[in-house]
């Protein structure tokens, strides 16, 4: 399995891109959101998923691991192929999808491009608790770049907050008492949001 890749871009358009790795050039197809992030560059990593088709194989890659896992995810849902789950990243943010999935908003993922109703309650069926125990959306929730509210985050969920909520409350946490530095102090406070 190829994990990532790492070296020039030498080719560009909004759903591939060639990747020069030392002189062997790699053929990727990305989402828009990674060709947004990574088309004012000249080099650099994408993370990677190889899809094995009996007729092809099949590079995908993506700027952030978070993309590449909400893609996983998508993709071991019945019904839903690297086609689509590459629309899906190309219409909405991993985060985006995420939250969606978390709060049963089917319709806001029937609202790319090849998803019916049917398809999007089968991945917020079937994704839902996933999502909501690992936290795919992580990297845009109220904690991105900050450990002690990250801390925060973490401890609410262990304490059987759902994700949504625990974010909320976290929100409006550091709304009332900005600076605070304490992971328990944020607690506290937090749990008097819930």
């Amino acid at each position: 399995m190829i994990a990532y890749l790492k070296g020039q871009f030498t080719l560009f358009n909004p759903t591939c891109v060639y990747v020069d790795v030392h002189g062997i050039g790699y053929e990727v197809y990305i989402s828009l959101n990674t060709y947004e992030a990574i088309r004012n560059q000249k080099e650099g990593q994408l993370f990677t998923y190889l899809h094995i088709r009996e007729d092809a194989h099949i590079l995908y890659g993506f700027a952030s691991a978070a993309e590449k896992q909400m893609f996983l995810q998508l993709l071991g849902v019945n019904g839903v192929g690297a086609s689509t789950a590459r629309m899906m990243l190309s219409s909405l943010k991993p985060e985006e999808i995420s939250r969606a999935i978390s709060q049963g908003n089917s319709r806001q993922l029937e609202t790319v491009k090849g998803i019916g109703r049917k398809t999007a309650e089968r991945i917020v069926l079937e994704l839902r608790d996933k999502i909501n125990k690992q936290g795919i959306d992580i990297n845009n929730s109220v904690t991105a770049g900050n450990t002690t509210e990250h801390d925060a985050l973490e401890a609410l969920l262990a304490l059987g907050i759902a994700r949504p909520a625990a974010e909320q409350a976290l929100r409006k946490a550091i709304q009332q008492e900005p600076g605070t530095e304490q992971v328990q102090d944020l607690i506290k406070s937090a749990l008097k949001n819930v």
